[in-house]
């Protein structure tokens, strides 16, 4: 089992429902796979660097997951089909970064971010 990150930009005029089901869809498609959704979050609305398909704005999501590296694949294609999805992103994720994620979602701060603070 691999460790991967998704971000999600959907488009920005799904309703509050909409959002939620769309997460939920692409979670439960990682779950069904034998996959585990460790974390996700909901960014919420924000501003695009450029405009895609006209819009300027878009809902954005994140979730980190561990699922066999062939999966990905499947994932793409739904994200490919669904017409919500403006953009996504795969990253795979070293132990490192899964380590940095865990430290940040427990709340604890980096040297550089406790020198910015």
């Amino acid at each position: 089992m691999q460790n991967y990150e998704l971000m999600v930009i959907f488009t920005p005029v799904l309703s509050e429902e909409d959002y939620r089901a769309a997460q939920k869809k692409f979670a439960s498609l990682v779950t069904d796979s034998g996959g585990e959704v460790v974390h996700e979050k909901p960014w919420g609305l924000k501003s695009l660097a450029y405009p895609i398909q006209k819009k300027t704005t878009g809902l954005y999501w994140v979730m980190e997951y561990k699922t066999p590296s062939d999966f990905n694949e499947k994932l793409k294609t739904q994200l490919l089909r669904d017409e919500s999805v403006l953009r996504h992103m795969f990253t795979a994720l070293d132990k490192y970064a899964v380590e940095y994620n865990a430290k940040k979602k427990s709340g604890v701060h980096s040297v550089t971010e406790k020198a910015e603070a």
